[in-house]
């Protein structure tokens, strides 16, 4: 990142220990303009109070012998990347006990005395370890949440010593939570090449193949706040990479996606991941598939834990439009650009909508 802060530019608030304080009014910092609060309603933008469920596939129905299920289910899934950016998968082939394993190993982190956390305290480098803002602008507007940020691929980035050593299941864990959810990406990759006409391999491909794509594992703990009206979790963006692997909460509800001028609610299905188009796919398919807006709320009443896992282009790969997705109808919408600098935006100004893939537009 180019001026990359050594350290953030002001002292860092561990927001859990807020929370835990007893505090009832959150400090000016968290508030966020009445426009962009949860509460906020007016005819161009509200929130549905109302739970949806974005479309939910079943993955098994991939393998029938009966070739209209597979096309059908082909075909939602096509239709969910192109009009929804998100859909949930069930028999996705990660084993639930996994699952739950690697919720309870976060949560249990986030549980432990603030200084054994702190031993992990991440900085603007490369914001690996344990952190509670994103951005470097001073006097930013901040996020109701505390993290935990580590590196999966490519293989030279993964150092497990930076990976908590408590609880003592973590770093196992992790590991075999990180190799079967690759191995999910990497099938619903193929899934998304061949819907756009692309052969099976060709995001693979474009992505760095099996020695460049990089991974990466932020665990967000969402503590409770005593004004939840008046912050977000996370403000709304659209993520900067391939495709999103999130493990939610199932206790409580907190991820609301943008639909049209509407935030939506999302009802996580149990055993399920909620997978999300990242900026890099929309950008490479043209606009075909389409990464959209979402952003987390808090509740004063429940924490959440959420494991998002971001599946990711090699940083110095150069990312544009396929060319056989380019035609005279339809010409390049975006100007080429490498993930490493694509992502320099969000590290510098935190999240801000859908600004940072509407700046690679091209020219007309």
């Amino acid at each position: 990142m180019s001026n990359c802060l050594q350290s953030w530019p002001e002292p860092i608030v561990r927001v859990q220990a807020l929370s835990e304080s007893g505090i009832r009014e959150i400090p000016s910092r968290f508030v966020k303009r009445p426009v962009d609060r949860p509460c906020f309603k007016e005819t161009t933008s509200h929130v549905k109070e109302e739970n949806i469920n974005i479309p939910l596939i079943d993955l098994e129905n991939l393998k029938s012998s009966d070739e209209s299920i597979r096309d059908e289910t082909m075909k939602v899934i096509s239709q969910a990347c192109r009009e929804w950016g998100f859909f949930q998968v069930v028999n996705h082939g990660v084993s639930h006990d996994l699952m739950a394993n690697a919720r309870g190993v976060w949560r249990d982190f986030f549980h432990l005395p603030l200084e054994e956390k702190q031993k992990f305290a991440n900085s603007p480098v490369t914001y690996e370890g344990y952190g509670s803002r994103l951005g470097v602008e001073k006097g930013g507007k901040l996020d109701w949440s505390d993290y935990f940020f580590l590196h999966y691929l490519p293989e030279p980035l993964r150092d497990e010593k930076k990976w908590p050593f408590l609880p003592i299941a973590c770093r196992k864990v992790v590991a075999e939570y990180g190799e079967e959810v690759v191995k999910l990406c990497e099938r619903l990759t193929k899934i998304l090449s061949i819907n756009l006409g692309l052969s099976e391999d060709y995001l693979h491909n474009k992505f760095g193949g099996d020695n460049e794509i990089g991974a990466c594992l932020r665990v967000n703990f969402y503590p409770k706040c005593p004004q939840p009206d008046l912050t977000l979790g996370l403000s709304s963006h659209s993520d900067p990479g391939d495709m999103t692997l999130l493990l939610p909460d199932t206790d409580v509800a907190g991820l609301q996606v943008r639909g049209g001028n509407d935030w939506l609610t999302v009802k996580p299905v149990p055993n399920a991941f909620i997978v999300n188009i990242g900026d890099q796919i929309q950008v490479l398919s043209n606009a075909i598939y389409k990464s959209v807006e979402h952003r987390v709320i808090v509740n004063s009443a429940k924490e959440r834990v959420s494991l998002a896992f971001f599946y990711n282009p090699g940083g110095d790969i150069l990312i544009k439009p396929a060319d056989e997705l380019v035609t005279e109808d339809r010409p390049a919408l975006y100007l080429p650009t490498t993930f490493n600098k694509y992502r320099a935006f969000i590290r510098t100004k935190g999240p801000s909508g859908k600004s940072q893939v509407e700046s690679l537009k091209s020219p007309r």
